[in-house]
């Protein structure tokens, strides 16, 4: 009887076991995208190549600008100025979703520069241009924002040059309020919706077209970060629900793929 009952508590032990390593997270198709952002040399590149032409952009305006108001640039903060892919991490490893956990990140105000972004910024304000952070972090995160912004060395960043989500997540009305004041240049955003109102909640296709129609300015006037862990493009491939449950969101980007079909070739 002793023998069955410690073959019996194996096998239930067994049996623990394989449910412990069949459970899966529905954060692990986080995983690539964010080892991306934290190990890839290609990406701080790619965030290099982005202020270095922000900043030749810069310049040549400056020096044929005739406008009477002053100049500014706009900056989108997440995944353009400060690098959140640890809080990515951190749904990763706990298998919780945002957001679990952000306020907390937010308070920490532990984000550090993207690659590039704090040397741009000084150049910008040494060359007496204004700059204007406008984030969809809600205004509540202002001052823990703010924090962070200056811990790390960012300029400007004072209440007037901060415009944080209020009631919309919608920037037209932010960018359109500070272009009553200012000539905007430059406007860096690792979304699209940072740079204009007419990608905001489109589909796949109606996002591509609009790139497409705006591509002479992607590079003169819009600079783009690359974000690989989250955005609108990823709301476009879940039609905007975002309450969707993990596994119809999983089907979804699994529908969404484009893929080679073997069997056309025969």
């Amino acid at each position: 009887m002793r023998r069955i009952m410690i073959i019996f508590s194996g096998l239930l032990i067994l049996l623990a076991s394989c449910q412990i390593k069949t459970k899966t997270n529905p954060n692990e198709h986080l995983v690539m995208a964010t080892l991306y952002q934290q190990t890839a040399a290609e990406y701080r590149a790619l965030c290099y190549q982005a202020f270095n032409l922000g900043r030749w952009q810069l310049q040549a305006m400056l020096d044929t600008l005739q406008s009477k108001k002053k100049p500014a640039v706009i900056v989108d903060i997440d995944e353009t100025v400060l690098d959140n892919s640890p809080y990515e991490g951190y749904v990763i490893k706990t298998g919780y979703s945002y957001p679990a956990g952000w306020k907390e990140w937010v308070k920490a105000a532990q984000a550090e520069p993207v690659p590039g972004a704090l040397e741009f910024l000084t150049f910008a304000d040494r060359q007496g241009v204004d700059i204007f952070y406008v984030s969809n972090r809600r205004a509540e995160n202002q001052a823990w924002t703010m924090k962070n912004l200056k811990k790390v060395g960012f300029p400007q960043v004072t209440d007037d040059h901060m415009f944080l989500r209020t009631i919309t997540s919608s920037k037209e009305e932010r960018r359109q309020a500070i272009q009553k004041t200012h000539t905007i240049l430059l406007l860096f955003g690792d979304n699209l919706n940072d740079f204009a109102s007419v990608f905001e909640n489109k589909s796949i296709d109606d996002r591509f077209k609009a790139a497409d129609e705006f591509r002479s300015q992607f590079g003169r006037r819009f600079i783009v970060l690359p974000n690989a862990m989250y955005g609108e493009w990823e709301g476009a491939i879940y039609n905007y629900n975002w309450s969707a449950k993990p596994a119809k969101k999983s089907q979804m980007r699994l529908n969404a793929l484009r893929y080679f079909k073997m069997h056309d070739l025969q």
